[in-house]
């Protein structure tokens, strides 16, 4: 059963690195660059493989030697910076009254203090700075989502869910996938006759419960290459009549009316992480004033747990930096880094239940009324009370799924007593055990702080009480 679970951890770590999906059991925000060809970090979009030239009266050209330039968001005005070694060459503010006008596929000319003329390596730079520059003077034509996420980590991420390797993954989790099939069919009058909003359709598998449950029409939005395939079965079904597939994202298309039922699979790791359930309550703007959401709410249990073995494997992987001879060099000056590096990683995998010393709290959030903003900071104090003395080793995290429909509420859960689903369960661990004896409160709290990775960097603190001691 070690090894087993072992392998499930070193699998789902390999799975988590792969998509870069970073919790961090850690209070600091480490940006990734954002790729070679953008970075974007505390509001400023810095492209890269630009050219710029200063076009005079008679509309000769002056090169400028520049390797990119920043935007930085200044109230409805942004100041366009360029860049030379990583050094501003000069800046520019654009407002909304900036005169501007495209030059062919891949260049601006804008006319500032001077006149430039900027041409892009790509489409796809080009299209990053014109949606900037339509967003001038109404930065709220800029989408929530792009708003709030790397564009590397969208591209990851949607590239990700474009394989058909990762949809197969999630239709063979029977718990989940079947959970949503009975949600959806003992709850037939909620989508009998009712037009259904899809959103993150994947494969479309939802779409065609909602068919089956009798649904009039679905609009199936999907942000990835997935969006063709998701065609292709519908076309091989024969359902063109039944289900639309609308390709991008919720918070950028337009769906041709309001709908009576929404439908999604938002859920990630602790419920929070690849923050798609901002993306969810955002399409609420697409609902009637009595629409029902499957999912309708969502609940993330924590609980501490004891779990001698995980401790030691985690301590393990840094005692090879004791070496003090590692082909003749010392690296035991780095073995406390490393130690910490380690432990700031949480555990993707499952466990025995009976690894848990006190009764798990939870945090409950209501997709029909909690706002985006409200899932930014996610914050909870707990009180635990042990029964039974222990070496806490940390906390332990899983969620559920409730579908309250009008005839039935069914549970999704991801417990550690329930049967095994795609999300498993996740330990955050501490560097430092606590000793608890039976009946003596655990008391702390455990923030979850959303990064633009699609992420959240979480920071824990917990002590006994009586005690000064801190772990976390």
């Amino acid at each position: 059963k070690q090894w087993y679970q072992r392998r499930v951890r070193e699998f789902r770590t390999f799975q988590h690195y792969f998509k870069q999906i970073n919790l961090s059991n850690s209070s600091s925000s480490m940006l990734s660059t954002g790729g070679d060809k953008m970075k974007i970090e505390n509001g400023t979009h810095t492209l890269y493989s630009v050219s710029v030239s200063e076009l005079s009266e008679n509309l000769s050209t002056t090169s400028i030697d520049v390797q990119g330039m920043s935007l930085t968001f200044r109230g409805k005005e942004v100041v366009l910076s360029l860049l030379n070694k990583g050094c501003e060459v000069s800046n520019h503010v654009m407002s909304e009254d900036t005169e501007r006008c495209s030059c062919g596929k891949l260049s601006w000319i804008l006319r500032l203090d001077k006149t430039l003329m900027i041409k892009f390596a790509n489409e796809k730079s080009e299209r990053e700075f014109r949606e900037i520059l339509e967003g001038l003077g109404d930065p709220s034509r800029l989408s929530k989502f792009k708003a709030r996420t790397e564009e590397s980590s969208a591209s990851q991420y949607f590239q990700f869910y474009g394989y058909l390797s990762q949809q197969q993954n999630m239709l063979q989790d029977y718990v989940r996938t079947s959970t949503f099939q009975r949600a959806i069919l003992d709850n037939h009058t909620d989508f009998q006759d009712k037009i259904v909003l899809d959103v993150g359709a994947g494969s479309g598998i939802l779409s065609f419960f909602a068919v089956q449950a009798g649904a009039k029409h679905v609009y199936a939005v999907e942000a990835s290459g997935m969006a063709e395939h998701c065609r292709e079965l519908i076309k091989h079904n024969k359902y063109e009549d039944k289900i639309t597939v609308i390709h991008g994202m919720i918070e950028e298309v337009e769906i041709p009316e309001q709908v009576d039922t929404i439908i999604s699979e938002p859920m990630g790791y602790m419920l929070y992480n690849e923050r798609m359930l901002e993306t969810y309550i955002h399409a609420r703007k697409w609902l009637k004033k009595e629409g029902r959401m499957f999912p309708t709410k969502g609940t993330l249990y924590l609980a501490p747990f004891s779990d001698e073995g995980l401790f030691q494997e985690v301590s393990n992987k840094a005692n090879f930096w004791y070496q003090t001879f590692f082909y003749g060099v010392d690296l035991s000056n780095l073995r406390q880094q490393a130690y910490t590096e380690y432990f700031k990683q949480p555990i993707v995998d499952t466990f025995d239940p009976r690894h848990l010393v006190a009764k798990p709290i939870k945090h409950t959030t209501d997709f029909l009324s909690d706002t985006e903003d409200s899932l930014k900071k996610i914050s909870v104090d707990f009180t635990f009370y042990p029964h039974t003395a222990a070496h806490v080793h940390g906390l332990a995290f899983w969620f559920d799924v409730s579908f309250e429909g009008s005839q039935k509420t069914v549970f999704l859960s991801t417990a550690p007593s329930e049967p095994l689903t795609h999300w498993y369960q996740v330990r955050c661990l501490t560097e430092t055990p606590l000793y608890a004896r039976p009946g003596q409160p655990i008391i702390g709290n455990v923030t979850l702080i959303s990064n633009k990775r699609q992420s959240y960097d979480v920071k824990l603190e917990m002590n006994l009480a009586g005690s000064s001691t801190k772990v976390g």
